[in-house]
């Protein structure tokens, strides 16, 4: 299974499973990362931390981190 955080520039996934629970999961589900949801990667910075995507026709920063716990497609 690839993670958002694997996901190259310019390419669109689906999101197929949110890992993690309580706080981190609910937090990545209030910005619109859902099950289902259709995720283009814009850029990935130098150093691999923030990924910008855009999610649900709004741009977003996210972190490396959180970008492993979502599972794609």
């Amino acid at each position: 299974m690839a993670t958002l955080r694997t996901v190259k520039c310019g390419e669109t996934v689906t999101v197929t499973k949110i890992l993690g629970e309580g706080a981190l999961r609910r937090r990545i589900m209030d910005m619109g990362i859902t099950k289902g949801t259709s995720v283009f990667v814009r850029k990935v910075a130098p150093l691999g931390d923030p990924v910008e995507i855009t999610v649900r026709g709004y741009e977003l920063s996210i972190r490396k981190g959180d970008a492993e716990n979502i599972l794609v497609e």
